[in-house]
């Protein structure tokens, strides 16, 4: 079944042009339901819930009789938790949209009108869908099976490398009931650990971190020699440099040692960065940035270090830990005050 996108708005022309809008851009891809009654919408949302649906977005006029757009989607999200939620509102209802950041977590607001819908409304619902979808993908799939002991050094390593790089995983203790019942099934003596069993079912014994980065699709050999561009850690301020780098045309490489992100790829919640009034968490701020700069063109290596810097002519030569080097006209170096 196609994931739902839910729209409640009273008004019948403005609900007739969203629908309209939407069935235009999202028609293939999402089931889209419309009504104009918040009391017969939160019914049928409860009807989806006792069905089994899945609801990817809740789209809701703030002007509503009875109850208000923010009254609504408070309820509706104890019915529909992962469901992003959006508020339709006039400039001069601007307020209730941002307390609605901080009482019900919104997602966003848009203002109406947003014609062209193709400038102002679609680059946003497609971004805030994307988010849902990356969301509801980790959340659903099986993912990838570490079995190891709880506090080895190594199981901690590969725990860490996995979440930093954005794979969802379980981990199984190797003394549990599931654990012995995984190494058992693929065969493994228990002997290596820990084991990390993929999703195409192939097993590794005490993988280091670059065969598994090569076994989930990561990369860590550069495709090219020279580069105009090469910045070496991917922390935010590294990200950005190879977003901007890419945007200007810029042959540019991004390598990192272990996982994107930095410090802030850490954290639950970023409430203070630009554009984002919502806030992100650290994970979602490292998935777009990443996403962002490749499709600008931009080349990421990891898990790869560099180990040492030099200087030929108009180059800058990146000596890297397998032993390969690039060239590059300018290296930057993000990677804070461990490096």
């Amino acid at each position: 079944m196609s994931p739902i996108i839910f729209v409640l708005d009273n008004n019948p022309e403005v609900l007739k042009t969203i629908e309209q809008d939407l069935k235009k851009q999202y028609g293939d891809n999402y089931r889209l339901i419309f009504d104009e009654a918040c009391s017969n919408a939160l019914e049928v949302l409860k009807k989806l819930k006792d069905s089994g649906e899945t609801v990817a977005m809740l789209l809701s006029d703030q002007n509503m009789p009875n109850m208000s757009g923010v009254e609504f989607l408070k309820e509706a999200k104890e019915l529909f938790p992962d469901a992003m939620r959006v508020l339709l509102t006039a400039y001069s209802k601007k307020e209730d949209a941002i307390n609605a950041i901080n009482e019900i977590g919104l997602d966003y607001y848009l203002m109406k009108p947003w014609d062209p819908p193709e400038e102002k409304l679609y680059p946003v619902l497609d971004d805030i869908l994307e988010e849902w979808q990356s969301h509801n993908s980790q959340k659903n799939t099986s993912g990838i099976q570490v079995i190891g002991y709880q506090y080895s050094k190594k199981s901690h390593e590969i725990k860490e490398f996995l979440s930093g790089n954005l794979f969802p995983f379980k981990f199984f203790k190797t003394e549990s009931a599931k654990g012995q019942e995984l190494l058992k099934k693929y065969g493994a003596s228990g002997k290596r650990l820990p084991i990390v069993i993929l999703e195409d079912g192939s097993c590794l014994e005490r993988p280091e971190l670059a065969d598994l980065g090569e076994k989930i699709g990561l990369k860590s050999q550069a495709s090219a020699k020279f580069y105009d561009v090469a910045v070496i850690g991917a922390g935010p301020a590294g990200l950005a440099a190879a977003v901007y780098g890419a945007s200007e045309g810029l042959k540019t490489l991004l390598i990192e040692r272990h996982s994107p992100g930095g410090q802030a790829g850490t954290s639950s919640r970023i409430e203070n960065y630009l554009g984002f009034p919502s806030g992100l968490s650290g994970a979602e701020l490292t998935r777009r940035a990443i996403t962002q700069a490749e499709r600008l063109g931009a080349e990421f290596l990891t898990p790869q270090e560099v180990t040492e810097i030099a200087v030929k002519g108009d180059y800058k030569i990146v000596k890297l830990a397998d032993g390969s080097d690039v060239r590059a006209r300018s290296v930057i170096i993000t990677t804070g005050v461990d490096w």
